[in-house]
């Protein structure tokens, strides 16, 4: 039998009956506080689990998030449908549509949910067609239009069973949450257990936890470990996507503290991301509210607002992109900055209340989670955040906005926070790049133009330098590194390759184009020759480099010449011609073969040289395997055949 997981929420207007529905439903009653018991409605969020049978052998396990429906608590319905996959929105027939039932709708069209079943309860105190059709007028321009409408009564038991078929109906639908490998269990409660220590429950989405995996708290940035893991109080050893959860942290305490745990905290795996606290946005503002209602009042530049995503809820303010009011039914690009950080992802959607937290004012999605303070009137960011508002969804759409402004980056790192799997974003480079949108380049993902742009400047550094120093093997590859500041060590390497797989090499520490052959200008050519005199005249004791390169152009010539292997460099002050350096070098190698072993005396009375040439040059043959220092006396190293 195939099990798959979803989460259902209540929605509605007080009073009509969510929580009563809820128990005839799973036989649980979601209302567990005795503060609720003793008002009749709900307070806090309440849970329980509805088992339906499905189409070939398929079971749906749903679990089941109870809203309160009071105005005083939306901000705890708010908490409760952020990640869920059907709406159960309750209207009472004697009462019919409500302020609440209207705010809740709006709220669940602001968080994206687009699938709803509507329970019209209380049906035996008639009046069913007048409310039906009146939801049916209410529903119209909205995602859940076409919504069944299922009349209920759980006094007397009518609908109920036609409200689970009309559910395993749309389960039957509705694919699974995706794992897209990148946990976050949204946290909605934090207690204490004797002998168990921290435990947290939430709605699990993105991914999968394990019991006895590294987890992370966030925003606090905690480490842990999930001792267990249940759901609807069954032990399991993994949970998945759409699965209520509740986690084991012993090693987490409660409060406010730095490290403490709570409610609107984020139990995610560890190296996701991190939080942020300024966020690019696209707001909109819903076409339904009534004019005579203050929450349809314009949303200005600069308001203090509260942001709720997920089951966290911050202060925050809006700064518009190029607008400074948004008007029912109007959408703008904004900046939210938040006065503490919370962890979103490309794609989250997100409502807004205003200051009082009397008012539900707008909705939004997530443009660019990981948003710079500096760069938000810039034309790149511009461009990338209109082009993303068309389709936040895309994921070639996504990559290319953001290496249209990036212009080049790491792959790993590209839409690491959204909601796109790395499989899907390696998917979409390969696409992109098979469109000649973009180039790959090891470990480097770059917009086609960007990345030619660099090749070409490079190149121009090259030849500039081949240009001015015809005497140089190339251009240092230190140099080049430093011209270009902006590249990552990686981006560097790719370009490197790019550049020797097409008519450059490298040479040492040099790169230079393939047909390029150093050589000295004729100003400098005398100076080289005087060089090549110098050197000759005691080749086994020459002047010392400082004699020897005593100007500019004896200092050019002298490094064309080490650059080319005419002349050896074997210490700070000592060079030698290459004839030279290979005679003492066969010198010593059959004195010491002659004789077992050497002092530095020995060889410099045998060279006829000087201290000061032949001890650089036995510390050069030392360097090259060719001797070997045993304290004051060489000998040759054993050579393997």
């Amino acid at each position: 039998m195939t099990e798959k997981h979803f989460i259902l929420a209540t929605a509605g207007h007080v009073d009509h009956g969510k929580s009563a529905l809820v128990k005839a439903l799973t036989g649980i009653d979601p209302d567990r506080l005795p503060e609720e018991k003793a008002r009749g409605i709900s307070i806090e969020l309440g849970f329980a689990q509805l088992i339906l049978p499905g189409p070939d052998e398929q079971r749906y396990h749903v679990g089941i998030v109870d809203v309160p429906g009071h105005e005083d608590f939306v901000r705890n319905m708010i908490g409760g449908v952020g990640s869920i996959d059907l709406a159960l929105l309750v209207i009472a027939a004697d009462d019919g549509w409500m302020p609440q039932t209207e705010e809740h709708l709006q709220i669940l069209i602001y968080l994206g949910v687009k699938r709803a079943l509507i329970a019209l309860t209380k049906s035996d105190l008639g009046k069913i067609d007048n409310i039906a059709g009146q939801i049916r007028h209410r529903l119209r321009d909205t995602p859940v239009t076409s919504s069944h409408i299922i009349p209920t009564s759980v006094r007397t038991g009518e609908g109920i069973e036609n409200l689970k078929r009309a559910l395993a109906l749309e389960f039957a639908t509705l694919p699974p949450q995706r794992d897209i490998g990148k946990a976050r269990l949204f946290v909605d409660r934090a207690f204490t257990l004797r002998g168990i220590g921290t435990v947290v429950t939430g709605t699990l989405t993105g991914g999968k936890l394990r019991r006895g995996q590294n987890v992370i708290v966030q925003p606090q940035n905690v480490s842990s470990r999930i001792r267990s893991i249940q759901s609807h109080g069954r032990d399991l050893e993994s949970a998945e996507p759409g699965m209520r959860t509740a986690v084991n942290l012993p090693d987490v305490e409660l409060g406010t503290g730095p490290a403490a745990i709570k409610r609107g905290d984020v139990v995610t795996i560890v190296d996701l991301v991190a939080p942020s606290a300024t966020f690019d946005v696209l707001l909109e503002k819903s076409p339904r509210l009534n004019r005579s209602d203050p929450a349809a009042r314009p949303l200005r530049n600069g308001t203090s607002i509260y942001v709720h995503h997920g089951t966290a809820r911050v202060s925050a303010k809006v700064a518009f992109l190029e607008e400074e009011t948004l008007a029912c039914g109007e959408s703008l690009l904004a900046r939210l900055r938040l006065k503490s950080p919370i962890l979103a992802l490309l794609g989250d959607r997100f409502v807004i209340r205003d200051s009082s937290e009397q008012h539900t004012i707008a909705g939004g999605i997530m443009l660019d989670p990981d948003a710079d303070r500096s760069n938000f009137q810039s034309a790149g960011q511009k461009r990338l955040l209109k082009q993303r508002a068309t389709a936040p969804h895309d994921v070639d759409l996504c990559l290319q906005s953001e290496l249209a402004r990036s212009g080049i980056a790491e792959s790993k790192t590209l839409l690491r926070k959204s909601h796109f799997s790395q499989a899907e974003i390696t998917s979409a480079l390969l696409r992109l790049q098979g469109r000649g949108a973009i180039i790959l380049r090891s470990e480097i993902a770059a917009a086609a133009g960007k990345w030619l742009e660099l090749v070409h400047r490079a190149s121009e550094l090259i030849d500039t330098t081949h240009k001015k120093h015809p005497e140089k093997r190339g251009l240092e590859l230190a140099e080049l590194r430093a011209a270009l500041p902006d590249q990552s060590a990686d981006a560097f390497d790719a370009l490197l390759s790019d550049l020797c797989a097409n008519s450059f090499v490298r040479a040492g520490t040099s790169i230079a184009r393939a047909s390029h052959r150093a050589a000295l200008p004729p100003q400098i050519q005398p100076a080289a020759e005087k060089i090549r005199t110098a050197l000759s005249a005691k080749p086994f004791d020459p002047p010392a480099r400082k004699q020897i390169a005593q100007d500019r152009h004896l200092q050019q010539a002298l490094r064309f010449l080490i650059e080319q292997g005419e002349v050896v460099e074997i210490g700070a002050d000592v060079v030698l011609s290459r004839e030279a350096f290979t005679q003492m070098k066969e010198a010593v190698t059959a004195f010491i073969s002659k004789n077992d072993s050497a002092i530095v005396g020995e060889l410099r009375h045998e060279l006829q040289t000087s201290r000061r040439v032949i001890v650089p040059l036995l510390e050069r043959l030392d360097r090259e395997r060719i001797t070997r220092r045993t304290g004051d006396r060489r000998t040759l190293v054993a050579m393997k055949l």
